[in-house]
């Protein structure tokens, strides 16, 4: 006789749109394992809009506080605005529930440090969504590559072009150094180069500029930076919210092959393509398809992988070092940008100015590259 699966109690922090069109779906997929008990949201409006959708059996809240006290769910989800994350994120593990919070994470290695030190006094785990690390085409693209059956990595291409408008920045948080921690590099193409630190691994050097061009905000519109990893391979990184063609695309040049994933906000298998070298036998190349299982990077895909860690009692992909490693990898591309010169992985530490704000204290940044 098989057991049935655990069901583990979840609340949702924040009811907007990437809770609803992303969160509340992966929950639903996952009806046998999770079971929604909560919602908390300032707006009351919104929040009786959600429960509403999901259900009256899910009890509302004003307060994390209070959800957290009433309640005390296994898993807390968290859709909020990045300036609510790390405290939301530290409340939560201090309450023993495990954590999925949106990206980013948290607004400096400063503020990750905090969710760190919660998560070893408490023994839960905080991960961060980046959903394109998951589904069956990265999973197959990652071991092809780490396995060395595409060859070295020589070359990648990283690319977050988007376009945003006015109205769009006209959000107070948004564009804003202590509400969303930066500009496209923190709040856009953040997925794009987490899925390239994923596939290649550790970098070891960044150069990089950044600019605003169009938008009135305190942060960049568009950077760009060229990335040494470890393992020798170099990259360019580009992040813009400028771009009225708008695409995400990670390409690997290999010494065997050429993979790259070209979408916009989530991939499925055919969205990889496999170009060989011309020296590589034509059933090898053909043993490079993606698997028959097409499983889509989504909300849903992480989601399983944290119930799989949960049930397991291990730390889940998505936290600890990998969830440092892509903040730190924006730190370090906004401090070679607003000083000008090459960062080192592991250079930005306690006491570093870049360590404790993505800004460094440059906040004239802009102004000072044009004069």
């Amino acid at each position: 006789m098989s057991l049935s699966p655990v069901r583990r109690r979840v609340a949702v922090v924040g009811t907007g749109a990437i809770v609803s069109g992303g969160h509340l779906p992966a929950l639903r997929a996952h009806a046998d394992r999770t079971e929604l008990v909560a919602a908390v949201d300032v707006d009351q409006g919104r929040l009786d809009a959600f429960r509403a959708s999901a259900g009256e059996q899910v009890a509302g809240f004003t307060s994390m506080s209070a959800m957290l006290d009433a309640v005390r769910p296994d898993l807390v989800l968290i859709g909020t605005p990045p300036s609510l994350h790390r405290e939301q994120t530290v409340a939560a593990l201090k309450a023993g529930a495990w954590v999925l919070c949106e990206k980013p994470l948290c607004l400096s290695l400063a503020e990750y440090d905090d969710i760190a030190a919660a998560e070893e006094a408490s023994g839960a785990y905080a991960s961060v969504v980046f959903q394109h690390r998951y589904g069956s085409g990265a999973a197959h693209a990652r071991e092809l590559i780490r396995s060395g059956e595409l060859g070295a990595p020589l070359v990648a291409h990283c690319q977050t072009t988007w376009h945003r408008d006015a109205a769009y920045y006209s959000v107070p948080w948004r564009g804003r150094w202590a509400t969303e921690g930066g500009g496209p590099t923190m709040g856009h193409g953040i997925h794009q180069y987490d899925l390239l630190l994923h596939l290649l691994g550790e970098w070891e050097e960044i150069r990089a500029m950044a600019a605003r061009l169009v938008h009135d905000t305190e942060s960049e519109d568009v950077s760009t930076a060229l990335v040494r990893f470890r393992g020798g391979a170099l990259a360019t990184v580009v992040n813009s919210v400028l771009s009225p063609d708008e695409v995400s695309r990670v390409r690997v040049d290999c010494a065997d092959a050429t993979v790259e994933l070209t979408h916009l906000y989530g991939h499925g298998n055919d969205d990889w393509t496999y170009t060989p070298a011309r020296h590589v036998p034509a059933e090898r190349a053909a043993a490079w398809r993606a698997p028959a299982l097409d499983v889509p990077s989504s909300h849903t895909a992480q989601l399983k992988t944290l119930l799989d860690a949960y049930d397991a009692g291990v730390r889940p992909p998505g936290s600890g070092q990998e969830a440092r490693g892509t903040l730190e990898f924006a730190a370090a591309l906004y401090k070679a940008a607003f000083t000008g010169r090459p960062v080192r992985a592991g250079e930005i530490t306690p006491g570093d100015p870049f360590h404790a704000a993505m800004h460094g204290g440059r906040l004239d940044w802009a102004t000072e590259e044009r004069a």
